[in-house]
C-alpha cells in the first residue's frame, strides 16, 4: 500500500470529504478506510474512476482499471 495514498484517505475521512483521488499505484491493496471513496486509477493512458465498495476490500486497485481494450475477433 502506498503510504501517501493511505494518508490522503485518512485525512479525507477525518475532514468528511469525498474528493476524487488520482493515483498511479495500481498495486495498492484496498483497505476498509477506502470504502465510499472514488479513486482515479491510471491504466497507462488515462485515469479510470473506481468507486470503492465493501466487496472490493482486499483486492488491488489495478484489478478494477483494465489496461487493454478488447475490440472483438476478426471475422
Amino acid at each position: 500500500m502506498e503510504p501517501r495514498l493511505l494518508n490522503r484517505i485518512v485525512a479525507m475521512n477525518e475532514a468528511g470529504e469525498k474528493n476524487v483521488i488520482k493515483t498511479w499505484s495500481r498495486s495498492s491493496t484496498i483497505f476498509p478506510e477506502m470504502v465510499g471513496h472514488t479513486i482515479a486509477v491510471h491504466d497507462g493512458r488515462k485515469h479510470v474512476p473506481v468507486y470503492v465498495t465493501e466487496s472490493m476490500v482486499g483486492h488491488k486497485l489495478g484489478e478494477f482499471a483494465p489496461t487493454r481494450t478488447f475490440r472483438g475477433h476478426d471475422k
